[in-house]
């Protein structure tokens, strides 16, 4: 049996609509490896009217992949949406079923989604969260650190706040979690090692269950010395400080 068999077999046995409530459901994407999503969000998806997405193109492609029927995708990202926010409750109201999902992981982490999630409480509407995917808990116990306390703080400011923003960092006792992209990840590895001591412990992965999937440990100044070697860096970047300060 080849393989496109067996994703067929799959399908047919396990992929069913389901009888949903109306209202919205938050449904975490795969980061990397399309085999990273549940059951429950495929079936979601095969059932609702409507799904809002940061990338229309990232979710097709999924929604291919799975042989699921594609409902009506509208784009909902953080430059729309407020507006996409009034329309998405408008559907409700109308009786329709919306799924939100991001590029990849889970909505409202780093990406959009917390606009609508106020205006649905504030509207008493039913909405459902589906645990799922994300780039934040791999990588922690990637990085060996300790997990009974850490403090997730997205991507740093690109510019304005930028200083204070990683200065504050030396104040916190639990185990620092950041993103960061391709572009500026050298830039906040030289900022850390003029934050810290060169001895501090830090931690980045890549490509989380992606083909490439990379993790780095050491104090900063091994870390730095390892990256400021790399060049055509790819992948969005997680960076974590141990909660075991090296002032």
């Amino acid at each position: 049996m080849n393989d496109e068999q067996t994703k067929n077999d799959f399908i047919n046995k396990f992929l069913q609509p389901s009888d949903l409530e109306v209202g919205l459901y938050i449904v975490p994407t795969p980061i990397g490896n399309l085999q990273d999503i549940t059951l429950r969000s495929l079936n979601i998806l095969r059932s609702v009217d409507y799904i809002a997405c940061e990338d229309t193109r990232s979710t097709d492609k999924l929604l291919k992949f799975y042989s699921i029927p594609v409902p009506k995708l509208f784009s909902y990202h953080n430059f729309n949406e407020t507006e996409k926010s009034q329309y998405i409750i408008k559907l409700i109201k109308e009786g329709k079923k919306v799924a939100l999902v991001s590029d990849a992981g889970t909505p409202l982490i780093s990406d959009p989604g917390y606009k609508i999630v106020q205006l649905m409480i504030e509207n008493n509407l039913y909405f459902e969260v589906l645990p799922g995917a994300n780039a934040v808990l791999p990588a922690l116990i990637f990085s060996g650190f300790p997990v009974h306390s850490f403090t997730f703080l997205g991507f740093p400011p690109q510019k304005k706040n930028r200083k204070k923003f990683l200065e504050n960092l030396k104040d916190l006792d639990s185990t620092i979690i950041l993103y960061e992209s391709p572009f500026r990840i050298k830039k906040l590895v030289l900022e850390l090692k003029e934050i810290f001591t060169e001895n501090q412990k830090i931690s980045i992965s890549r490509e989380i269950s992606k083909k490439f999937e990379e993790t780095i440990r050491g104090t900063i100044k091994e870390v730095y010395d390892l990256v400021n070697k790399k060049e055509n860096l790819k992948g969005e970047f997680v960076v974590l400080i141990s909660g075991e300060r090296c002032l």
